[in-house]
Protein backbone atom coordinates (compact mmCIF):
# COMPACT_ATOMS: atom_id res chain seq x y z
CA UNK A 1 0.00 0.00 0.00
CA UNK A 2 1.38 3.50 -1.45
CA UNK A 3 1.81 6.02 1.36
CA UNK A 4 -1.01 8.24 0.25
CA UNK A 5 -3.27 5.01 0.05
CA UNK A 6 -2.21 4.44 3.77
CA UNK A 7 -3.13 7.92 4.51
CA UNK A 8 -6.52 7.96 3.23
CA UNK A 9 -6.65 4.81 4.80
CA UNK A 10 -5.94 6.10 8.51
CA UNK A 11 -8.43 8.85 7.49
CA UNK A 12 -10.96 6.52 6.55
CA UNK A 13 -10.86 4.86 10.21
CA UNK A 14 -11.12 8.13 11.73
CA UNK A 15 -14.24 8.46 10.68
CA UNK A 16 -15.68 5.55 11.38
CA UNK A 17 -14.27 5.57 14.86
CA UNK A 18 -16.88 8.19 15.23
CA UNK A 19 -19.11 6.92 13.51
CA UNK A 20 -19.63 3.47 14.38
CA UNK A 21 -19.88 1.54 17.43
CA UNK A 22 -18.48 -1.72 16.62
CA UNK A 23 -15.45 -3.06 15.35
CA UNK A 24 -14.15 -0.85 12.66
CA UNK A 25 -11.86 -3.67 11.11
CA UNK A 26 -12.34 -2.45 7.36
CA UNK A 27 -12.66 -5.48 5.29
CA UNK A 28 -12.96 -4.27 2.17
CA UNK A 29 -12.70 -0.81 0.24
CA UNK A 30 -12.86 0.62 -2.96
CA UNK A 31 -12.47 4.10 -3.98
CA UNK A 32 -14.28 6.50 -6.39
CA UNK A 33 -13.59 9.94 -7.99
CA UNK A 34 -16.57 12.55 -8.45
CA UNK A 35 -15.33 15.21 -10.75
CA UNK A 36 -12.39 17.83 -9.21
CA UNK A 37 -13.05 18.13 -5.28
CA UNK A 38 -14.96 14.90 -4.11
CA UNK A 39 -13.15 11.78 -3.41
CA UNK A 40 -15.25 8.81 -2.60
CA UNK A 41 -15.09 5.39 -1.01
CA UNK A 42 -17.43 2.31 -0.38
CA UNK A 43 -16.31 0.71 3.10
CA UNK A 44 -17.13 -2.76 4.33
CA UNK A 45 -17.31 -3.89 7.34
CA UNK A 46 -18.44 -6.63 9.90
CA UNK A 47 -21.40 -4.81 10.78
CA UNK A 48 -22.41 -3.73 7.15
CA UNK A 49 -21.37 -1.87 4.53
CA UNK A 50 -20.99 2.54 4.15
CA UNK A 51 -20.34 4.87 1.75
CA UNK A 52 -17.93 8.04 2.75
CA UNK A 53 -17.74 11.47 0.70
CA UNK A 54 -15.42 14.28 1.30
CA UNK A 55 -13.67 17.05 -0.88
CA UNK A 56 -10.58 18.27 -1.22
CA UNK A 57 -11.32 22.33 -1.99
CA UNK A 58 -12.90 24.64 -0.43
CA UNK A 59 -16.65 23.83 -1.03
CA UNK A 60 -17.39 24.19 2.70
CA UNK A 61 -20.62 23.67 3.78
CA UNK A 62 -21.32 21.36 1.13
CA UNK A 63 -21.94 18.03 2.46
CA UNK A 64 -23.81 19.12 5.53
CA UNK A 65 -26.02 20.79 3.11
CA UNK A 66 -26.25 17.15 1.03
CA UNK A 67 -27.12 15.54 4.36
CA UNK A 68 -29.98 18.36 5.26
CA UNK A 69 -30.90 17.62 1.28
CA UNK A 70 -31.25 14.18 2.01
CA UNK A 71 -32.89 13.83 5.23
CA UNK A 72 -35.71 16.23 3.58
CA UNK A 73 -36.62 13.68 1.00
CA UNK A 74 -36.61 10.29 3.52
CA UNK A 75 -39.12 12.67 5.71
CA UNK A 76 -41.87 12.31 2.62
CA UNK A 77 -41.41 8.68 2.67
CA UNK A 78 -41.76 8.40 -0.76
CA UNK A 79 -38.28 7.65 -3.00
CA UNK A 80 -35.65 6.10 -1.10
CA UNK A 81 -32.62 7.51 -0.17
CA UNK A 82 -29.27 7.10 1.25
CA UNK A 83 -29.63 6.93 5.06
CA UNK A 84 -27.27 9.63 6.69
CA UNK A 85 -25.01 8.60 9.03
CA UNK A 86 -22.67 11.57 9.91
CA UNK A 87 -21.38 14.78 8.41
CA UNK A 88 -18.54 16.60 9.98
CA UNK A 89 -14.84 17.02 9.04
CA UNK A 90 -11.39 15.37 10.05
CA UNK A 91 -8.17 16.76 9.20
CA UNK A 92 -9.80 19.64 7.76
CA UNK A 93 -11.68 17.69 5.12
CA UNK A 94 -15.07 17.71 5.43
CA UNK A 95 -17.04 14.42 4.80
CA UNK A 96 -20.94 12.55 4.33
CA UNK A 97 -21.04 9.46 5.41
CA UNK A 98 -24.11 7.37 4.52
CA UNK A 99 -25.37 3.93 3.87
CA UNK A 100 -24.31 1.62 1.38
CA UNK A 101 -27.24 0.90 -1.32
CA UNK A 102 -26.84 -2.57 -2.89
CA UNK A 103 -27.50 -2.30 -6.37
CA UNK A 104 -29.93 -4.57 -8.79
CA UNK A 105 -31.47 -4.86 -12.18
CA UNK A 106 -34.64 -2.74 -13.03
CA UNK A 107 -38.12 -4.61 -12.44
CA UNK A 108 -40.54 -4.17 -14.77
CA UNK A 109 -42.67 -1.58 -13.23
CA UNK A 110 -39.65 0.84 -12.69
CA UNK A 111 -40.05 3.80 -14.82
CA UNK A 112 -43.99 3.72 -13.27
CA UNK A 113 -43.26 3.31 -10.26
CA UNK A 114 -40.34 6.05 -10.30
CA UNK A 115 -42.75 8.57 -12.02
CA UNK A 116 -45.41 7.94 -9.78
CA UNK A 117 -42.92 8.17 -6.62
CA UNK A 118 -41.86 11.33 -8.18
CA UNK A 119 -45.25 12.83 -8.37
CA UNK A 120 -46.20 12.40 -4.93
CA UNK A 121 -42.60 13.84 -3.75
CA UNK A 122 -44.14 17.13 -5.53
CA UNK A 123 -47.06 17.61 -3.71
CA UNK A 124 -44.89 18.17 -0.75
CA UNK A 125 -44.90 21.88 -0.86
CA UNK A 126 -43.86 24.44 1.76
CA UNK A 127 -46.26 27.42 3.36
CA UNK A 128 -43.28 30.00 3.19
CA UNK A 129 -43.31 29.55 -0.93
CA UNK A 130 -40.50 28.45 -3.04
CA UNK A 131 -36.90 28.11 -1.95
CA UNK A 132 -35.01 26.77 0.98
CA UNK A 133 -33.88 27.58 4.80
CA UNK A 134 -30.41 26.69 3.92
CA UNK A 135 -27.48 27.57 1.27
CA UNK A 136 -26.69 24.32 -0.86
CA UNK A 137 -25.05 23.63 -4.00
CA UNK A 138 -25.72 22.02 -7.70
CA UNK A 139 -22.64 20.33 -8.54
CA UNK A 140 -19.83 22.76 -7.42
CA UNK A 141 -22.31 25.95 -8.00
CA UNK A 142 -23.55 27.45 -4.97
CA UNK A 143 -27.35 27.63 -4.79
CA UNK A 144 -28.65 30.37 -3.36
CA UNK A 145 -32.45 29.45 -1.63
CA UNK A 146 -34.05 32.80 -0.59
CA UNK A 147 -37.68 32.53 0.12
CA UNK A 148 -40.08 33.89 -2.24
CA UNK A 149 -43.89 33.58 -2.61
CA UNK A 150 -44.02 33.71 -6.27
CA UNK A 151 -42.40 30.41 -8.07
CA UNK A 152 -41.67 32.77 -11.52
CA UNK A 153 -39.97 35.25 -9.45
CA UNK A 154 -37.91 32.61 -7.26
CA UNK A 155 -36.91 31.56 -10.72
CA UNK A 156 -35.57 34.48 -12.35
CA UNK A 157 -34.06 35.74 -8.58
CA UNK A 158 -32.48 32.62 -7.54
CA UNK A 159 -31.71 30.85 -10.09
CA UNK A 160 -30.71 32.82 -13.73
CA UNK A 161 -30.03 36.54 -12.35
CA UNK A 162 -27.18 34.64 -9.88
CA UNK A 163 -25.48 32.68 -13.00
CA UNK A 164 -25.71 35.58 -15.17
CA UNK A 165 -23.83 37.95 -12.92
CA UNK A 166 -21.01 35.66 -12.20
CA UNK A 167 -21.40 35.15 -15.86
CA UNK A 168 -20.71 38.56 -16.46
CA UNK A 169 -18.48 39.32 -13.72
CA UNK A 170 -15.96 36.22 -15.62
CA UNK A 171 -16.73 37.42 -19.13
CA UNK A 172 -18.53 34.30 -19.78
CA UNK A 173 -21.09 35.90 -21.73
CA UNK A 174 -21.86 39.80 -22.49
CA UNK A 175 -23.72 42.42 -21.75
CA UNK A 176 -25.82 42.26 -25.25
CA UNK A 177 -26.83 38.51 -23.78
CA UNK A 178 -27.30 39.57 -20.71
CA UNK A 179 -30.11 42.06 -22.03
CA UNK A 180 -31.66 39.61 -23.70
CA UNK A 181 -32.03 37.42 -20.23
CA UNK A 182 -33.74 40.98 -18.82
CA UNK A 183 -35.82 40.71 -22.14
CA UNK A 184 -36.95 37.27 -20.99
CA UNK A 185 -37.47 38.00 -17.77
CA UNK A 186 -40.42 40.35 -18.62
CA UNK A 187 -41.95 37.80 -20.74
CA UNK A 188 -41.51 34.84 -18.29
CA UNK A 189 -45.10 35.00 -15.86
CA UNK A 190 -46.86 34.89 -19.73
CA UNK A 191 -44.71 31.95 -20.48
CA UNK A 192 -44.56 29.42 -17.62
CA UNK A 193 -47.58 28.61 -14.76
CA UNK A 194 -46.78 29.88 -11.69
CA UNK A 195 -47.75 26.92 -9.64
CA UNK A 196 -47.21 25.99 -5.22
CA UNK A 197 -43.79 24.79 -4.52
CA UNK A 198 -42.93 21.34 -4.84
CA UNK A 199 -40.15 20.18 -2.84
CA UNK A 200 -37.53 18.84 -5.49
CA UNK A 201 -34.66 16.88 -5.83
CA UNK A 202 -33.22 19.36 -7.75
CA UNK A 203 -30.39 18.00 -9.82
CA UNK A 204 -32.14 14.71 -11.34
CA UNK A 205 -30.56 12.97 -14.06
CA UNK A 206 -29.97 9.25 -14.97
CA UNK A 207 -26.04 10.11 -12.84
CA UNK A 208 -27.79 10.48 -9.44
CA UNK A 209 -30.26 7.68 -10.07
CA UNK A 210 -29.72 4.24 -8.58
CA UNK A 211 -31.74 1.35 -8.65
CA UNK A 212 -32.01 -1.09 -5.37
CA UNK A 213 -31.66 -4.77 -4.94
CA UNK A 214 -35.48 -4.95 -5.54
CA UNK A 215 -35.32 -3.18 -9.03
CA UNK A 216 -36.94 0.65 -7.50
CA UNK A 217 -35.34 3.36 -7.95
CA UNK A 218 -33.25 5.07 -4.95
CA UNK A 219 -32.05 9.04 -5.64
CA UNK A 220 -28.55 10.36 -4.49
CA UNK A 221 -26.32 13.54 -4.59
CA UNK A 222 -29.56 15.86 -4.23
CA UNK A 223 -29.87 19.72 -4.44
CA UNK A 224 -33.35 20.39 -2.98
CA UNK A 225 -35.35 23.16 -3.20
CA UNK A 226 -38.89 24.04 -3.23
CA UNK A 227 -39.88 25.49 -6.40
CA UNK A 228 -41.63 25.06 -9.95
CA UNK A 229 -41.98 21.10 -10.63
CA UNK A 230 -42.14 21.82 -14.28
CA UNK A 231 -37.98 22.77 -13.76
CA UNK A 232 -37.59 19.35 -12.27
CA UNK A 233 -39.04 17.63 -15.36
CA UNK A 234 -37.45 19.55 -17.73
CA UNK A 235 -33.63 18.84 -15.95
CA UNK A 236 -34.50 15.17 -16.73
CA UNK A 237 -34.54 15.79 -20.34
CA UNK A 238 -30.74 17.42 -19.95
CA UNK A 239 -29.37 14.28 -20.85
CA UNK A 240 -31.12 12.00 -23.00
CA UNK A 241 -34.04 11.80 -20.83
CA UNK A 242 -35.67 8.96 -18.68
CA UNK A 243 -38.04 6.52 -20.40
CA UNK A 244 -41.64 7.71 -21.46
CA UNK A 245 -43.29 5.45 -19.33
CA UNK A 246 -42.14 7.58 -16.62
CA UNK A 247 -43.70 10.75 -17.94
CA UNK A 248 -46.89 8.90 -18.39
CA UNK A 249 -46.79 7.87 -14.90
CA UNK A 250 -45.56 10.99 -13.24
CA UNK A 251 -48.61 12.86 -15.40
CA UNK A 252 -51.24 10.75 -14.29
CA UNK A 253 -50.22 11.19 -10.00
CA UNK A 254 -49.92 14.86 -10.60
CA UNK A 255 -51.17 16.21 -13.96
CA UNK A 256 -49.10 19.13 -15.72
CA UNK A 257 -50.36 21.63 -17.76
CA UNK A 258 -50.50 21.58 -21.70
CA UNK A 259 -47.60 22.90 -23.42
CA UNK A 260 -44.93 21.76 -21.22
CA UNK A 261 -42.72 20.37 -24.32
CA UNK A 262 -42.43 24.16 -25.71
CA UNK A 263 -41.17 25.35 -21.67
CA UNK A 264 -38.65 23.26 -21.19
CA UNK A 265 -35.96 25.20 -22.62
CA UNK A 266 -36.87 28.10 -20.54
CA UNK A 267 -36.31 26.12 -17.26
CA UNK A 268 -33.26 24.41 -18.73
CA UNK A 269 -31.44 28.16 -18.99
CA UNK A 270 -30.80 27.56 -15.45
CA UNK A 271 -27.88 24.17 -15.25
CA UNK A 272 -27.04 25.32 -18.76
CA UNK A 273 -26.07 28.87 -16.92
CA UNK A 274 -24.74 26.64 -14.24
CA UNK A 275 -22.72 24.90 -17.09
CA UNK A 276 -21.25 27.64 -18.45
CA UNK A 277 -20.15 29.09 -15.01
CA UNK A 278 -18.10 25.46 -14.17
CA UNK A 279 -17.29 24.43 -17.63
CA UNK A 280 -16.69 27.21 -19.89
CA UNK A 281 -18.21 28.97 -23.06
CA UNK A 282 -18.90 25.97 -25.37
CA UNK A 283 -22.56 25.53 -23.28
CA UNK A 284 -22.88 29.62 -24.26
CA UNK A 285 -24.42 28.46 -27.70
CA UNK A 286 -27.09 26.36 -26.71
CA UNK A 287 -28.35 29.69 -24.28
CA UNK A 288 -27.96 31.94 -27.01
CA UNK A 289 -30.17 29.43 -29.03
CA UNK A 290 -32.74 29.68 -26.43
CA UNK A 291 -33.04 33.18 -25.75
CA UNK A 292 -33.25 34.16 -29.65
CA UNK A 293 -36.57 31.77 -29.87
CA UNK A 294 -37.92 34.30 -27.27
Amino acid sequence: MSQQSQEQYQFIERILKIHVREDVAIEEFQFFYGGNFNLAVRVKLKSGEFFIKWNQGDHHGLFEAEAKNLQLLNQTSTIQVPQVIGVGAVEEKEYLMMECIPTGEINTTYWEDFGHKLALMHQNSSALGHGLGYTNYLGAAEQKNDWNLNGVNFFIENRLKNQIEIAVYNRKIDLEMENKFNQLFEKLPDLIPNEPSSLMHGDLWSGNVMVNTLGQVVLVDPSCYYGLREAELAFTTMFGGFDKTFYEAYHETYSIEKGFHERIPIYNLYPLMVHVNLFGEGYVPAVQKILNSY
